[in-house]
């Protein structure tokens, strides 16, 4: 299955700190949460249905692609290069941080936790359109 949210890729943030009394409590930055909910919002009026693995448990493979915006800067030569995939963004911010502010945003949706993803392919590409392209697929036992 092929699913593609038209939404501004958006990394993990690093994780924040309140002092609660004697307690310290962990949340994520607001630019962080607010992705993840309009991220399964998206997510959520794609599937007609229930999560698409919801109380399976079996083990999945997720293959995404992080659409980000390309650079002002950018000149003619070097749009065309990206627009082909020919030119990668090769910086900041890491691909781990977008796999896991995505994943997060869609625990519960396409699966019931992301534990159950056992594989997973990942790239970081420009485009006039920023978007996050996902492809989904139960593996098989056989």
């Amino acid at each position: 299955m092929k699913y593609v949210f038209d939404i501004v890729p958006v990394p993990q943030g690093r994780p924040r700190f309140a002092r609660r009394g004697k307690f310290v409590q962990t949340y994520d930055p607001p630019k962080s949460n607010k992705f993840k909910i309009e991220l399964a919002e998206i997510a959520r009026k794609q599937l007609a249905e229930h999560p698409f693995y919801a109380g399976k448990h079996v083990p999945i493979e997720v293959s995404l692609k992080f659409y980000i915006p390309m650079l002002k800067s950018f000149t003619k030569t070097k749009r065309e290069m990206a627009l082909n995939c020919s030119l990668r963004p090769p910086t900041r911010p890491d691909i781990d941080n977008y796999i896991k502010g995505t994943l997060d945003g869609l625990n519960g949706i396409f699966w019931e936790d992301d534990g159950q993803i056992v594989e997973i392919h990942a790239g970081k590409y420009y485009s006039d359109k920023p978007r996050i392209e996902m492809k989904i697929k139960e593996i098989d036992h056989g």
